[in-house]
Formats: structure tokens, sequence, C-alpha cells
């Protein structure tokens, strides 16, 4: 999970800081086993998420295209078995780094050893260890899809439905504080809220894992918005439900 969130969505999709080379494809090996795909599928993805949130061309959303108990299974995972599992356009950065593209078109090497290693070292309890942990993972990456959009709090405008979810964010390590993360995409700290008028940060495993990496000389400058930046996009006020936004085409902060 830590390698998903902290390497392939932090840092090699959001630069919310930065690590030598060898963290990102250390890092991108660890979330291709867990059955993640390749770096550049799955940072595809997440701009695309973000530059069409809430639209069509939004690959997971789940407003569109359809909504209720169809569009949370579409959101959860329904979207990786239609057209959009491909994207269309693969992330630069990415393809001209040889070794992340390798890691990329043989995303699936690294899943099947890992199970493979888990056979070899229990037989078939370890396997089915390795399989049942691997689903649980990618459901709960999925969450933020899902439950991030449609149950939580507000505290921060965006031209969309994002949520900071508490149980969401317990699931992924921090990934739940998801409308921080869609206000401040560059932030490499989503545990974050505005209380009574006064920013409260919140528990964020991810991000303790990336002040760990700095402490270890790994990591450098992290990328946070000031306290005045995050008062300034407080709407206080929550939301159980909304309708649908007027869609806004966003750039991408990548």
């Amino acid at each position: 999970m830590l390698a998903t969130t902290g390497i392939y969505h932090r840092l090699l999709t959001h630069k919310s800081y930065q690590a030598p080379i060898g963290v990102l494809w250390v890092g991108s090996i660890i979330a291709a086993a867990a059955g993640q795909m390749g770096p550049s599928w799955w940072k595809a993805h997440h701009m695309t998420h973000h530059q069409y949130v809430e639209q069509d061309l939004d690959p997971h959303s789940p407003y569109t295209p359809m909504q209720g108990i169809r569009g949370f299974f579409w959101s959860q995972g329904g979207w990786l078995l239609s057209s959009k599992f491909f994207p269309a356009k693969l992330p630069i950065d990415v393809e001209n780094d040889r070794f992340l593209k390798l890691i990329d078109r043989l995303h699936f090497i690294p899943v099947i050893a890992l199970g493979a290693i888990s056979y070899f070292i229990g037989g078939l309890e370890y396997l089915g260890a390795f399989f049942l942990s691997t689903t649980l993972l990618f459901h709960g990456v999925q969450t933020v899809n899902s439950l991030a959009h449609i149950f939580g709090e507000q505290p921060f405008i965006t031209n969309d439905l994002s949520r900071n979810n508490g149980f969401v964010a317990f699931l992924t390590l921090g990934e739940g504080w998801h409308n921080l993360h869609h206000a401040f995409q560059s932030s490499s700290r989503h545990g974050i809220t505005i209380r009574s008028g006064q920013v409260v940060y919140l528990v964020d495993p991810t991000f303790s894992f990336i002040k760990m990496l700095e402490f270890l000389k790994l990591a450098s400058k992290l990328r946070l918005p000031a306290e005045s930046q995050l008062l300034a996009r407080s709407q206080h006020r929550s939301f159980e439900s909304l309708p649908l936004p007027t869609p806004v085409k966003t750039s991408v902060d990548s």
C-alpha cells in the first residue's frame, strides 16, 4: 500500500517530493508486485481522473457513466473490465525512463514472482494468503475512487465531489483525505482539514513514511500548502450528499 500511495501516487504522479531514482524504481517494482499494474498505466489513469474528474472522460467516477449502486461498483473496479482499462495517452516522463518503462511493460512479472515465492515458502496456504492480500489491497485502493467521492466532508472548495473520508484514510494509509488532495494536488500531506476556522492536521501514515525517507536522506523538497492557502480554500461546511457539479475542466498538477 505504501508503494502505491507514497511512490506511485505522491512521488511518481504528483511529484509532491523529490527522491533518488532508485527509490522510485524499487517502489515501482513493489507496487507492481502488489498488482497495481505498471507506472505508466497507473499515472496515465490518475492524471486523466484529475483532468476530467466527474466528467465522461473520468475513467472511474461513481457518477458517470452511471450513478447509484451501479456507479459505486463501476468506480470500485467495474471500469477495469471496460475499454477504459487502456489509457488514451501514456505519460512522457515515465516513458522516457527506460527502467520505469520496462517495469510498466513487464508489470506482471513482479506479481507472479511474489505469488511463486509465497507458494515456495508456505505452499497453498501462503499462496492463498497472497491472493487474499492482493485482492484486499486492490479494493482498498479502489475505495478512493468510489467511497471518497460519495461519503465524507468537503472542507475545501473544489470543482468536484471529492471527500475527506476517515474510513478510506484508514484503509489506504492517508489517501482517504481526498478532498484535500483535489484542492492541493501536489501536497505531500493529505491529512489536513479545517475545523472551526482552524487548520487541523490528521493522521497520514503515507506522509509519515515520506518524512521517514526525508530523515534517511532519501526524500527532499516536500511540497506543502501554507496555512493561508488552506484557509483561503476553506468552505467551512460538510456534506453528506450533493447534486452533480457543473463539469469544469481542470489542469493537472503533476
